[in-house]
């Protein structure tokens, strides 16, 4: 059996890891995880040196107090 080489372009995965549709896909499940956290959290969408990044954190005095105690943001991700 012959073996395969695979060599990936890096301009284009590049170009791939910091497209409007990587954004997209990154704003979805951010406002998802968001969402399932409950009132008091907020998500953004960026674009870093790399890649698309998202973040989701507490905003509010009652979500960041829940979030230390319970972990909230981590428990959500899954």
């Amino acid at each position: 059996m012959a073996k395969v080489r695979i060599v990936l372009n890096r301009r284009g995965v590049r170009e791939l890891l910091k497209s409007d549709a990587v954004a997209g896909a990154c704003k979805a499940q951010a406002d998802a995880i968001r969402d399932r956290c409950g009132d008091g959290y907020e998500s953004d969408v960026y674009t870093g040196k790399n890649r698309v990044n998202a973040m989701v954190w507490p905003e509010s005095a009652k979500a960041r107090q829940d979030n230390s105690h319970n972990n909230t943001i981590l428990r959500r991700l899954k």
